[in-house]
Order: C-alpha cells, then structure tokens, then sequence
C-alpha cells in the first residue's frame, strides 16, 4: 500500500493502493485451490465396530512370572530351570481360555535375563502379558 506525497504545497493525496492487495489475494485463491484436493484425498480404513456385549471374563488364573535379580526365575513362587519354564509355559499355552501372564521383573536384573523370559513366553504362544510395578512404580 503507497501513499504518496502530494505537491511542494503540502497537500497529500492519502488514496490507498490495492493492487498489491488484490495480487496476494489472487495468489492465496490459487494456492488454496491447488492444495485443496491434497487435503481432502482419504485412505480407507476399516475400523472395529462397538458392541455393547460386555468382554468376556477370564477364568483362567493369572501367571505370576518373577525374575530376580540373580536370573532365577519364579514361577508362582517356584523355581524354575529354562527347560521346565518352557514346558510350562507350552502347557498354558494350550488351555482355553489362555491365562494372563503378570511378570515381574527386579529391578537390579540385567536385561537379558529379562528378555529371555519374556521372548520364551511370547514363543510358547501365551498372547496376555502384563508387567507388574510395585507400589513405588518401579518393575
């Protein structure tokens, strides 16, 4: 927008310009109008749908998994070898409905020990895990 200086006199001519208005404004149409197919183009998607069916309960009790600090492993306050944590973790695997397996972890183990359970555990087939904090927060 100009305003410009009127003559030696001291009158100014105090008209605005909107040429430059109207040449941003015929820009911003166009871009709008480039870039509005852009933002209207959609991806399909199939979404769940909701049913008011409560979930089903889970009779099955929960599996206590500890891993101490040492690398033992407890399985419902027994100890365990790898071989037999196996076996066992197969012959849950197996009932249906499968039990929800809760494993805690202490917090001086090394991270080994704990991704050893916890990847025999998901080979073994057992789908339901759940990590156990105590009361501080820590695993």
């Amino acid at each position: 927008m100009a305003i410009s200086a009127g003559s030696e006199s001291g009158d100014y001519n105090t008209s605005i310009n909107v040429v430059p208005l109207v040449d941003i404004m015929l820009v911003l149409l166009i871009i709008f109008i480039i870039t509005l197919p852009v933002m209207t183009h959609s991806v399909k998607i199939d979404l769940p749908r909701a049913s008011n069916d409560p979930p089903p309960e889970n009779p099955a009790k929960p599996i206590n998994i500890s891993v101490a600090y040492n690398g033992a492993v407890m399985w419902d306050g027994s100890s365990l070898s790898p071989a037999e944590l196996i076996g066992k973790i197969k012959e849950s695997a197996a009932l249906e409905p499968q039990p929800e397996v809760l494993l805690q972890i202490d917090r001086r183990a090394r991270y080994d020990f704990a991704a050893n359970v916890l990847f025999a555990v998901q080979r073994g087939g057992l789908k339901k895990i759940g990590f156990v904090a105590d009361a501080s927060g820590n695993l």
